[in-house]
């Protein structure tokens, strides 16, 4: 009978869903890529998650093959795992590797959820058609007198609570794994965010102790015009640099998250939808309010199309992430190299850190040598009172001087016992320091004034300071901190982000599915129960002999 019709698309749009899954009779559930140690350890990282059309299977998983790291320039990321089909390109295997900037790695990641797509297009057209052809008849046809089938009035009842409690743990699912997905992924923008911005303040430090070496003076002598005259360049570059880092990172960030929050928006009015559908469904096919069971149908019918599409696009989404993942896994490999990861977090620009830390080795170098140039040839030195500017009655223990970290050809210095590490080179040098007159001549024994103190201080401590910054400047020259971001994200976050991202997806499926055969069933029910009602009636009446003169309309 046509009531019973939409069943049989109900069960053709569920079977182009999870006909996907199978592969010869192969388990028909999710499997997100591999979160085991060997997938942290790139033993299993280019896992392919895509429909297959000629495998009829959701996740086909690549050969286990080591590749080893791509020396070049433009290092192609996740290669086995993007090898997708590609719409744009007659269907031919993408090879481009991951790169969100290419439209034909979207259109291959978008090709994996092409039977969603399908099943949204089946379920819209076919069950609207079926809509309308039972309003049709319902209208045009009348039919005899029937009876009804207690088995079937049972069974779709008992349906019609299985599926509403499968609907709601669906939402429920749905929804925790929504809110774990969001705050996941708002976790892993700020981390990647801090790391940059960190770097950027770094950059900028050094910056600022470049510029303060640029102003010392020990004795009325600085450091030589050329360096200063470099420096200059360096803060340009340094400034730039810095500025690109944060701006490139937060616009990043900024535009996923606006993604990442309109996803988690629909999710969230979808499963409350869902849940107020089907309970309301429920509620008016228990009643027996035939007419606003079928408003919710018509209602239903269009949620439950928007809810597939919604499915295929969280696929996307899942596998974007996990593509995501093990591209950045693979970068780590040859993180020099140039990809479109520098799109999320981009790698200081390599002459400006090889400059800056060549700079910074150089002016540490000058700031010491001329605090041991004063000392060597001023503060030990006991000159006559004819000597000025030179003499401020130098006496007592000569000064030590102060170990240079680096030789003049910039080449490490190993510091001899007699002289003074900067690490300690204030609280010496202060060990030396008189008490002067109103005319800056030491009045007790000493070797440094106050001021010629403050000065060689000032210039230990910036001397100091750049030194300190040489490892960062050397992992910002080799890319490290992008290495290390990239390595954290695929180790701690990456793991969550695939899990609760499953958990979406699943929450999604089952709601659909749920709600779509409750869609059936309601219909199914409400022809059982009519047909029920009417039964009693009719009986009702041939028991008290009353002729029944109108046949009821399905």
């Amino acid at each position: 009978m046509l009531p019973k019709t939409p069943m049989l698309f109900s069960l053709l749009t569920i079977f182009i869903i999870f006909s996907s899954f199978n592969n010869g009779g192969a388990e028909s559930h999710f499997q997100s890529p591999p979160i085991s140690d060997e997938y942290r350890e790139g033993n299993n990282e280019d896992d392919v998650v895509m429909f297959s059309r000629g495998t009829n299977r959701l996740f086909a998983e690549a050969p286990n093959i080591a590749e080893p790291p791509v020396l070049s320039s433009s290092l192609i990321l996740a290669p086995k795992r993007t090898y997708r089909k590609d719409p744009l390109n007659g269907f031919k295997r993408y090879t481009g590797g991951w790169n969100i900037n290419d439209r034909h790695y979207w259109a291959s990641v978008a090709y994996t959820a092409v039977p969603f797509f399908i099943a949204a297009l089946v379920w819209f057209v076919i069950f609207g058609v079926c809509l309308l052809l039972i309003g049709l008849c319902y209208r045009c046809c009348r039919r005899e007198p029937y009876g009804y089938s207690r088995m079937a009035y049972a069974l779709s009842l008992i349906f019609l609570v299985l599926f509403i409690i499968a609907a709601i743990i669906g939402c429920f699912i749905l929804y925790t794994g929504q809110e774990k997905f969001h705050s996941s992924t708002i976790n892993t923008l700020d981390y990647v965010e801090h790391q940059a911005n960190a770097t950027a303040d770094n950059l900028m430090n050094v910056s600022v102790y470049l510029a303060a070496a640029k102003q010392l003076t020990v004795d009325n002598i600085s450091i030589p015009a050329n360096v200063q005259t470099d420096i200059d360049y360096i803060q340009m570059k340094i400034t730039s640099s810095a500025s690109t880092l944060s701006t490139k990172t937060a616009d990043n960030k900024g535009d996923i998250e606006h993604l990442i929050q309109s996803v988690r928006v629909a999710l969230i009015i979808l499963s409350a939808l869902m849940l107020l559908l089907i309970v309301l469904g429920f509620v008016f096919s228990m009643f027996g309010m035939q007419v606003l069971v079928y408003i919710l149908v018509i209602f239903g019918w269009i949620l439950v199309t928007g809810t597939l599409i919604l499915c295929g696009i969280f696929l996307i989404l899942h596998n974007v992430t996990a593509d995501t993942c093990v591209a950045m896994n693979q970068w780590i490999q040859n993180p020099t190299a140039h990809t479109t990861l520098d799109d999320i977090l981009p790698c200081a620009d390599y002459a400006t850190a090889q400059e800056t830390l060549t700079k910074s080795k150089e002016v540490n170098y000058n700031l010491v040598d001329i605090v041991n140039q004063v000392i060597t040839n001023v503060s030990n030195i006991n000159f006559s009172p004819n000597f000025a500017p030179f003499y401020y009655n130098q006496s007592g223990p000569l000064l030590p001087i102060l170990c240079n970290l680096f030789n003049p050809d910039l080449t490490s210095h190993t510091c001899s016992p007699a002289e003074v590490d900067l690490d300690n080179a204030t609280q010496v040098l202060n060990n030396y320091v008189c008490q002067v007159s109103p005319s800056g001549i030491c009045v007790t024994p000493g070797r440094l004034t106050p001021t010629l103190y403050s000065q060689m201080a000032a210039a230990v401590n910036v001397s100091y300071g750049l030194y300190n910054y040489g490892p960062f400047l050397i992992d910002l020259q080799d890319c490290d901190f992008v290495r290390q971001t990239f390595g954290d994200i695929y180790n701690i976050h990456c793991p969550g982000l695939l899990q609760y991202s499953k958990g979406v997806y699943v929450g999604l499926v089952m709601v659909t599915v749920a709600v779509l055969l409750s869609l059936t069933f309601w219909i199914i029910y409400a022809r059982e129960r009519r047909h029920r009602v009417y039964k009693k009636e009719h009986m009702h009446k041939l028991d008290e002999g009353i002729e029944e003169d109108k046949p009821i309309q399905e």
